[in-house]
């Protein structure tokens, strides 16, 4: 028995030293597969956290640009507001000049308004009362035979006056003559006010 034994022996260290490069072989397998995984891993990781980082900077440019745009908005809508008030102040400037500098102003407008030098001045009732028949007197002076009268009608307006005959009006309001000049002076109300 004693050579079966030995048989058996060599068999089984055989077998053994063939498990073993079996097992070495296979435990360098999973390295290189294991190593070749990590560095999959690694990529994908690195992408990710680049796509991540991408991501977030795009969202973070977007929010800055809308809110770049929505100050440029705000700013805009105030600066046309305080342009809208310098024309506002204007109007009111225009209509509460001293008496005698706002008859000149209405009876020069009145002058050039005039088609048949006979129309009838419409005044609101402020400017009716307190100077209607200076203006009137006024206007008919800048006229070569200027025949104008003044309306008994007054109408609801800020300043300014309207030049009537027959169905036929002539708008000289202070609020149309103040728009008027607002879109050819915007710009430059704007320019004054935010230089």
């Amino acid at each position: 028995m004693k050579g079966t034994e030995k048989i058996l022996a060599h068999i089984a260290s055989d077998a053994k030293a063939e498990a073993e490069a079996i097992l070495a072989e296979a435990e360098q397998q999973c390295g290189e597969i294991k190593a070749g995984y990590d560095k999959q891993a690694a990529l994908r990781y690195s992408d990710r956290i680049r796509a991540g980082v991408k991501a977030c900077q795009d969202e973070v440019d977007s929010r800055v640009r809308i809110d770049q745009m929505e100050s440029r908005k705000a700013i805009l809508a105030v600066k046309q507001e305080m342009v809208a008030k310098s024309f506002d102040e204007a109007l009111k400037a225009l209509t509460n000049l001293p008496e005698k500098d706002y008859v000149a102003f209405l009876a020069r407008l009145a002058a050039k308004a005039t088609v048949s030098h006979d129309e009838q001045i419409i005044l609101n009732a402020r400017d009716h009362a307190a100077v209607g028949q200076q203006l009137v007197k006024a206007a008919n002076a800048l006229i070569p035979g200027g025949k104008l009268s003044l309306a008994d009608e007054t109408r609801d307006f800020a300043g300014g006056l309207i030049l009537r005959r027959g169905n036929v009006e002539a708008n000289c309001t202070a609020e149309l003559l103040v728009e008027l000049e607002r879109g050819e002076l915007s710009a430059e109300v704007a320019g004054l006010l935010f230089a």
